[in-house]
């Protein structure tokens, strides 16, 4: 004689239950990958021989490895600007889905820009801008607060008197532009300096042969400070002046950026400022993220920069 098995008083529910726990299950599994960004970002990066455009990059990439749906790819124009342009029309034309840049020449990277934008891909300005408002999200610290801050310590310590070497960065960069107008503006009420110009393209090895240059051309250093752009510039105007017998310690120096040489040579009065400039690459990753996500994002971030000096030196961490 056949018989049933007999059937669970609570089978029914169970496999209820159970089928509701894998629908709540599926759902959180596709809540979970839609909460997470998925796309291609592109950094068209300048000059990667310059170690805070390359800090700058790894800022970016730190953030963006904790999103792993999100691809950065990076390029390196090695500071040509139609190399540059390049990139960011081979980047274009690879749809991808957000570009960084740090625009190597604002004013002839602007139709640049527009044609990025045009394409419908959001552009993300880390400390670099353009001359119209060809972007998304322009990322950087006040520049022309940072010079005429550097510009007052510079007159303070030379008592409005005196003969000022301005190591310029990259021409056409505006934060060079800047720097400089800023710098000279803030020093229209002190007659009794003097600034020369040279441009060194914010790289150590071209501040090392433009002050060796100097050096020889005069016989000797005719300066009584240094307002550099960016304190690589500076470190390599001390190597210089070090190896041709000159005392940096004689000398007024401000710089720009605050990077661990800096810290060390104001700790050793070898260095009398300098002013924190952040890379702004974590801020920027952080706009590309929500740019995938579909988030509204501001139009501008200002980054907070700081004055260094002996008094404070032990305080601020440099920016790498």
């Amino acid at each position: 004689m056949n018989r049933r098995m007999p059937v669970g008083r609570h089978s029914g529910p169970v496999r209820v239950a159970r089928l509701c726990l894998g629908l709540l299950l599926g759902l959180a599994a596709c809540i979970a990958g839609a909460a997470q960004p998925r796309g291609v970002v592109a950094f068209a990066q300048d000059d990667l021989a310059n170690d805070w455009r390359r800090a700058q990059v790894e800022a970016v990439r730190r953030e963006l490895a904790r999103h792993p749906g999100i691809e950065l790819r990076v390029s390196d124009a090695r500071g040509s600007l139609a190399l540059q342009v390049k990139h960011i029309e081979d980047w274009v034309a690879s749809e991808v889905d957000v570009l960084i840049t740090s625009p190597l020449d604002g004013r002839a990277m602007t139709p640049v820009m527009r044609r990025v934008r045009a394409a419908g891909i959001p552009v993300v300005l880390l400390s670099r801008g353009v001359m119209e408002g060809e972007y998304t999200c322009f990322v950087h610290p006040d520049n022309a607060r940072i010079a005429r801050q550097a510009a007052a310590e510079v007159a303070r310590r030379l008592a409005g008197r005196g003969r000022v070497l301005m190591l310029e960065g990259v021409p056409g960069a505006t934060p060079t532009v800047i720097r400089r107008r800023a710098f000279l503006d803030a020093l229209e009420d002190a007659p009794g300096i003097e600034v020369v110009h040279r441009r060194a393209d914010y790289l150590r090895g071209e501040a090392i042969r433009v002050v060796e240059r100097l050096i020889d051309e005069t016989g000797g250093f005719p300066f009584d400070a240094i307002y550099a752009q960016s304190d690589s510039m500076a470190s390599g105007a001390r190597m210089a002046l070090s190896a041709a017998g000159i005392d940096p310690a004689g000398l007024v120096i401000v710089g720009i950026d605050y990077i661990a040489e800096a810290r060390r040579a104001i700790r050793a009065g070898r260095q009398d400022a300098s002013f924190t400039y952040p890379t702004g690459g974590r801020e920027g990753a952080q706009v590309a993220v929500d740019l995938i996500r579909g988030e509204p994002v501001p139009r501008e971030i200002v980054l907070e920069s700081r004055r260094v000096t002996r008094e404070n030196v032990d305080r601020v961490e440099p920016i790498f």
